[in-house]
């Protein structure tokens, strides 16, 4: 396999896995805020090598602020 045909291939690979991101956020919200959390998870427990830490806060979501009208059920209502 020439370097120019893997070269290709690679780039093509990489576009596949961004709009598979892109369309897992806009259409499975939930589900990709859950496969962050399980992906961060053990990155962030206690024994972990230093450099995972970083690697595991940028992979985790961003927490949640619950409003006026949110119960803890995770579905915010209407206030």
């Amino acid at each position: 396999m020439s370097t120019g045909l893997l070269a290709q291939y690679a780039v093509i690979a990489l576009a596949v896995v961004a709009s598979i991101a892109v369309v897992m956020r806009k259409q499975f919200p939930n589900a990709t805020r859950r496969l962050r959390i399980a992906l961060a998870l053990p990155l962030l427990r206690e024994g972990a090598p230093a450099w995972f830490k970083p690697l595991g806060r940028a992979i985790a979501p961003p927490a949640r602020v619950a409003g006026k009208g949110c119960d803890g059920c995770d579905n915010c209502g209407p206030d």
